[in-house]
């Protein structure tokens, strides 16, 4: 069959290589110059099925308004004159509702712990060389009522087969040593050994060679304008190419995988896609002494934020900003960044010289990602895995491949359809 995938970030490319591998024959369309230039290009680099946990929970509307007047809070929702914003905001208080929590958790813990399993296949089997390192995700508390609410979670995550291990700080210094200039201020952490790290832009770049020599075709530099349906089905995908010209590609089936860009191509069609983009910022430092440099990756509960080493580089992510879908850098941000990374590792990274990225995650209102058939017969969408797209990636191309092919795929998950 000849099936259309939109979008090569990490979720398209991923896509498009497991229907390839299925014996389909398969186009990939991106408007981009190249795979994984937008979301996928610059994230915080964990793999992290250990926190596969949604934003909305009952404790986070009160969150929201403790932050609503801080500048650098890590969640800021910054009103629009956008319907999509207002009704994405409501859907997501709903999910905030206690009976919704162990739900969302179960679906996105699934799909995470399959889609690691698959890359573990993936990296074996290809040879993809991408910086990762296997030494799991140190999550390190400073405040005692957020360290008590991480061993509720670590509970939830346990019940649902996730080796989400409480450590006191000593142990928290054991595991990663780069942090003991703040041993004073930590309280306790927890660690899960089975997660792990990599650029997701090395590996999705890698994988869309390895997908082309396979026989998968690319269109870059290609804007997808609308799909044409008829009759219960899409009859192709309206493009404008690489010479500025519009053409229309034809298909048997359609994936579309535009990330925060998916919902204005396929609810003019009657399709529901609630996705909205939640901006994230990164920030990569030079590793000038790497002793002082962490090699396990980290998360800074106090402050969202996540670091991982890749190569001689540390990366740096966090924050989301639901204030539309500007990826405009604000200076506030960036200097908060470097700030929190100097105060960890005041010696280990080059401040002079540092790469500040922001992309747009997408986002639906339960973190769990929508894959599966729409009400189009041959339209499917693999869209909204917010700030779990890497860790998701792999497993949801492959499971979505599976559906397209007719079979059953093995995580249990809420597919669409």
């Amino acid at each position: 069959m000849k099936i259309a995938v939109l979008g090569s970030g990490i979720i398209g490319v991923s896509t498009a290589w497991w229907l390839s591998q299925a014996g389909h024959d398969v186009l990939v369309i991106d408007r981009e110059s190249g795979p994984a230039q937008a979301t996928s290009r610059a994230n915080g680099g964990q793999i992290s099925v250990s926190y596969s946990e949604p934003w909305a929970s009952p404790q986070t509307p009160l969150r929201l308004l403790r932050w609503l007047c801080q500048d650098n809070a890590p969640m800021l929702f910054r009103p629009q004159f956008d319907l999509r914003q207002w009704w994405w905001g409501l859907q997501f208080l709903r999910e905030c509702m206690p009976g919704r929590l162990a739900p969302n958790i179960r679906a996105m813990v699934a799909m995470a712990e399959y889609s690691r399993n698959t890359l573990q296949v993936m990296r074996r089997e290809l040879s993809i060389e991408y910086n990762h390192l296997e030494r799991g995700i140190l999550n390190f508390y400073r405040d005692p009522a957020e360290f008590e609410h991480s061993q509720k979670m670590a509970d939830v995550m346990r019940d649902f087969g996730v080796d989400r291990r409480i450590v006191s700080p000593d142990e928290i210094i054991q595991i990663e040593p780069a942090l003991g200039s703040i041993r004073h201020a930590i309280i306790g952490g927890d660690y899960t050994a089975e997660d792990e790290s990599g650029d997701v832009y090395l590996f999705t770049s890698a994988l869309a060679e390895r997908a082309r020599q396979a026989g998968v075709e690319f269109r870059y530099d290609t804007q997808v304008s609308r799909l044409l349906s008829a009759g219960g089905q899409i009859q192709g995908v309206e493009i404008i190419n690489s010479e500025g010209l519009y053409e229309t590609v034809q298909a048997e089936a359609y994936v579309a995988a535009l990330g925060v860009f998916t919902p204005e191509l396929v609810t003019p069609l009657g399709v529901p896609c609630n996705v909205y983009p939640a901006k994230g910022y990164s920030a990569t430092f030079n590793i000038i002494d790497p002793d002082s440099a962490p090699s396990v990756s980290l998360t800074d509960s106090a402050h969202k934020v996540v670091y991982s080493r890749l190569g001689n580089q540390l990366r740096m992510a966090g924050t989301a900003e639901l204030s539309g879908y500007s990826r405009a850098l604000r200076t506030s941000r960036c200097q908060n960044m470097t700030r929190l990374a100097r105060e960890l590792f005041p010696t280990a990274l080059e401040f002079d010289n540092v790469r500040y990225w922001s992309g747009l995650r997408p986002s639906t209102p339960s973190n769990v990602p929508l894959i599966g058939r729409t009400k189009i017969q041959n339209l499917y969408l693999n869209t909204g895995h917010g700030s779990l797209g890497w860790t998701m990636g792999a497993g949801s191309g492959r499971a979505l491949a599976d559906l397209i092919s007719g079979r059953k795929p093995e995580p249990d998950f809420p597919f669409l359809g």
